[in-house]
């Protein structure tokens, strides 16, 4: 039995790759860890409309983050070592490996990341997108 989409309609053209795009979004969003916010931040002349992702990653160094964008997607892993050297009585905060995926929309730009007090915090810039109107010449035989 096939699913049907709301994208299979034949006035929505080229927008194949939104199905896989909403696919993968909702396979990624059902770990829960990191917890992490969305926040818009107030606009300014240079950037237009900024965006910033926060992620709890509390007792992750920098060293042990990455934040890269992959195929209009920005990922973000955290891989923490065990240290044997330690010899636990009780072991509450594991050292967990965590992957989390955010599909950017066309035109989206990564601002910068930075760690502090155990937030990494992603700005993200969506300039402003000019209105392009296209007058197209229709053309008939002689």
């Amino acid at each position: 039995m096939t699913r049907m989409s709301a994208f299979s309609s034949p006035f929505m053209l080229g927008f194949d790759d939104i199905e896989r795009v909403l696919d993968r979004v909702s396979k990624a969003a059902s770990d829960g860890y990191p917890p992490y916010n969305i926040e818009r931040l107030p606009k300014t002349d240079e950037t237009g409309e900024v965006i910033r992702i926060t992620l709890a990653v509390a007792g992750f160094t920098r060293e042990q983050l990455d934040v890269s964008v992959e195929e209009r997607q920005l990922v973000i892993r955290g891989r923490q070592l065990d240290d044997k050297a330690r010899q636990y009585l009780h072991r509450g905060i594991a050292a967990r490996q965590f992957q989390r995926a955010f599909v950017l929309a066309e035109g989206i730009e990564i601002l910068g990341a930075d760690l502090k007090d155990g937030l990494l915090s992603i700005d993200l810039a969506r300039p402003e997108q000019q209105r392009v109107i296209r007058r197209i010449e229709i053309s008939a035989p002689d």
